[in-house]
């Protein structure tokens, strides 16, 4: 039986298996963000759908990386799991030391908010 690791070695070697792969990077890095939050704070998907107000399938579609949350449902996520949600901007290429880099970063815990006042707002 063949691995999936070896698979994806023999793939990456064609440049449009490559190409549509590195594009998913994003959504990957996103759904491993989202498992994590959740593993730390010890919880369950269906835990964690409890403390956000959704089901069970809201929180695995977040964690498959088939889906775009919007901020909203990450505040909302980043509150069930005790989690800071922080948003940056980096530039994707090095550039020389000289040349300036607009950044931005945007950081905040948000307050506790039950279930319950979470499903009459949102």
């Amino acid at each position: 039986m063949t691995r999936v690791s070896e698979l994806h070695k023999r793939w990456s070697e064609d440049p449009k298996y490559r190409k549509t792969y590195d594009a998913l990077q994003e959504e990957f890095a996103l759904a491993g963000a989202v498992i994590e939050a959740r593993k730390r704070a010890g919880l369950t998907q269906q835990q964690l759908a409890r403390r956000m107000g959704t089901t069970q399938p809201v929180v695995a579609r977040l964690e498959s990386g088939n889906t775009r949350p919007s901020l909203r449902t990450l505040e909302r996520l980043a509150d069930a799991t005790g989690s800071s949600l922080v948003i940056s901007f980096r530039p994707r290429k090095r550039v020389a030391k000289k040349e300036v880099i607009a950044s931005f970063k945007f950081e905040h815990s948000f307050p506790r908010v039950s279930a319950r006042a979470v499903r009459k707002t949102g």
